[in-house]
C-alpha cells in the first residue's frame, strides 16, 4: 500500500512540473478554419480526405505531440515529414511545431536541450536515442532573412502564429501541418494542390524575393524536384535562372553541406541535370565552367551523368560509400578533359597524388573538406593510371593492392569503363565495393593476403 502511495505522489509531482508555465489556449482545426492573419483562411483537410495514419508516424514523435496537446499547447507535425507521409515515403526526421516557448518545452520534457543562438530550438531525447526537434512557431519579419541573414540582426526571438510560420518556409510542399488534435492537415500556402499536381513552388507571390533573401532556397527547390520527379513552377524556375549566380554570396559551408546531402540522397543524377539546366551547377563548381565550354563537352556530360547514375544505384543498394569516393566521382568528369590532367602521363607505377590534389582544388574551390577525405579522393584518382598499367602487364605488385583505397580505386575504374561502354577487365569481383570482403586468416590484425594470381 505504501509503495503505491509513493508512486502516486511521484507521478503527481511529475505532472505538476508540466504545468509550471501557463498553457496557451488550444485551437482546433474547426476554429483555425475561422481564423487567419491578414484575412487568409487555411484549407483544412480532414482525416478521411488524406492518407496519413498515426501508424506511419514515429512513436517518439507521437509522444511529443500528445504531451504538448495534453498540456494545452498547439502541436503540429511540420515540414518535410508531412510531405513524405503524403507521398507514401518514410520520413528520415519528424519535426514538431508548437506555440510553446523554449522554456516551456524544457519544463515539459525532462530529457531535452535548448540549442541555437538566433532562434532557439529544443531537442527532445528519447530512451531509444532518437532526437525529435521541436520549434516554436516563428513570425515573418523584414529583419529576419532566414539563415542567410547575418548573426547580428534583430528579432532573434521572432515567435509568431502558425500561419506566419507557414509563410516563412521555402516551398509550398514543405508548408503543410498535421494537427494531432483531430488528425487533419492544415494548409495555409497551397501545398496540397501542388502535391496533387506535382509542382515545386516557392511560397508567396514573389519568387524573386525568395531567391534574393536566401539563394540556398534554389538548391532546395532543385533537390525536391529531383527526389519527387515534380516540375518546378515557371515563375520559380525563371527566378532561379536569373539569380543562380547569387549562390556564390552564401556561406561556403552551407552550400557545401547542401550538395553533399544531395550526393548521398540516391537522386544525384536528376539533381545534377536540374542544377546544370538552371545554371547553379557551374556557379557552385566554378572549375566545371571551362570543361563545359571545351570541345569535349559531350564527354563531360556523359561521364558526369553516367557516374552519378551508378552512384545512385550504389546508394539505393545500401552500399557503404565514403565521402572521398563521392568526391572523386564528382570531380573526374571535369578533370579528365583539362590540359593539366592530360599532361600527367604516367607510364610506370607512380602515384601523382600531390598533382591530382591541386587539380581537385580547381574543381571544388572555394569548398573545403576534411583533409583525410581530400587526400583519399586524390589517391583514388591517382591510382587509375597504375590500374591500367597492371592490367596491361598482368602483374599486380604488392604496393598497388596494399593501398588503403585499393577497393575504391578498382570500383572507380570499373565504373568509368562501364560508362564509356568498354569491357570490364578489372580483377575479381570480390574486390569491388559492396562485395563480400576477402576471407580473413586465423591470425589477428593481419592484412588479407592477395597474390597477383588471385587478381589477374
Amino acid at each position: 500500500m505504501s509503495k503505491s502511495l509513493s508512486k502516486a505522489k511521484k507521478y503527481s509531482r511529475r505532472n505538476r512540473s508540466f504545468s509550471a508555465a501557463p498553457p496557451a489556449q488550444f485551437l482546433s482545426a474547426k476554429q483555425l478554419s475561422l481564423f487567419g492573419d491578414s484575412g487568409n483562411h487555411p484549407r483544412i483537410i480532414s482525416r478521411p480526405e488524406h492518407c496519413i495514419s498515426r501508424k506511419d508516424i514515429d512513436r517518439e514523435a507521437l509522444k511529443v505531440l500528445y504531451r504538448l496537446k495534453d498540456n494545452g499547447y498547439i502541436a503540429y507535425l511540420v515540414g518535410g515529414s508531412v510531405r513524405d507521409l503524403l507521398l507514401g515515403r518514410r520520413p528520415k526526421d519528424f519535426d514538431v511545431g508548437t506555440n510553446a516557448r523554449p522554456e516551456d518545452l524544457k519544463r515539459l520534457f525532462r530529457h531535452s536541450r535548448i540549442i541555437g543562438r538566433r532562434f532557439r530550438l529544443v531537442h527532445v531525447y528519447s530512451p531509444s536515442g532518437k532526437i525529435i526537434e521541436v520549434s516554436t512557431f516563428r513570425c515573418r519579419s523584414d529583419h529576419d532573412n532566414g539563415e542567410y541573414a547575418s548573426e547580428g540582426v534583430s528579432h532573434i526571438h521572432g515567435f509568431g502564429s502558425p500561419q506566419e510560420d507557414a509563410f516563412r518556409r521555402d516551398l509550398t510542399i514543405n508548408g503543410l501541418f498535421y494537427n494531432i488534435a483531430d488528425f487533419s492537415i492544415i494548409d495555409y500556402v497551397g501545398g496540397m494542390a501542388d502535391l496533387e499536381q506535382g509542382i515545386v513552388r516557392f511560397i508567396g507571390n514573389d519568387p524573386e524575393h525568395k531567391c534574393l533573401k536566401d539563394p540556398v532556397r534554389m538548391m532546395r527547390a532543385v533537390r525536391h524536384a529531383a527526389r519527387t520527379g515534380f516540375t518546378i513552377e515557371n515563375n520559380t524556375w525563371q527566378s532561379m535562372l536569373r539569380h543562380s549566380d547569387r549562390i556564390r554570396l552564401c556561406a561556403i559551408s552551407r552550400v557545401r553541406d547542401e550538395w553533399l546531402k544531395d550526393l548521398h540522397s540516391g537522386y544525384s543524377r536528376p539533381w545534377a541535370e536540374l542544377m546544370l539546366r538552371c545554371g547553379l551547377f557551374t556557379s557552385v563548381f566554378s572549375g566545371y565552367a571551362s570543361a563545359f565550354e571545351s570541345k569535349d563537352d559531350w564527354l563531360v556530360r556523359k561521364l558526369l551523368f553516367g557516374l552519378l547514375g551508378h552512384l545512385d544505384h550504389m546508394v539505393n543498394d545500401c552500399i557503404e560509400i565514403s565521402e572521398a569516393f563521392m568526391l572523386a566521382l564528382l570531380a573526374y568528369p571535369g578533370l579528365c578533359v583539362t590540359p593539366a590532367w592530360k599532361a600527367l602521363k604516367v607510364d610506370r607505377l607512380k602515384w601523382p597524388t600531390q598533382e591530382v590534389k591541386s587539380l581537385l582544388g580547381m574543381i571544388f574551390t572555394p569548398h573545403d573538406f576534411r583533409r583525410c577525405a581530400r587526400d583519399a579522393a586524390a589517391q583514388i584518382l591517382a591510382s587509375q593510371w597504375n590500374i591500367s598499367i597492371c592490367l596491361a602487364k598482368g602483374n599486380w605488385p604488392k604496393r598497388v593492392w596494399n593501398k588503403a583505397t585499393f577497393r575504391e580505386s578498382i570500383t572507380f575504374y570499373d565504373l568509368v569503363q562501364e560508362v564509356l561502354g568498354q569491357p570490364i577487365v578489372g580483377p575479381d569481383p570480390h574486390l569491388r565495393l559492396g562485395s563480400k570482403p576477402l576471407k580473413k586468416s586465423g591470425r589477428r590484425n593481419r592484412r588479407p593476403y592477395i597474390t597477383s594470381r588471385s587478381i589477374s
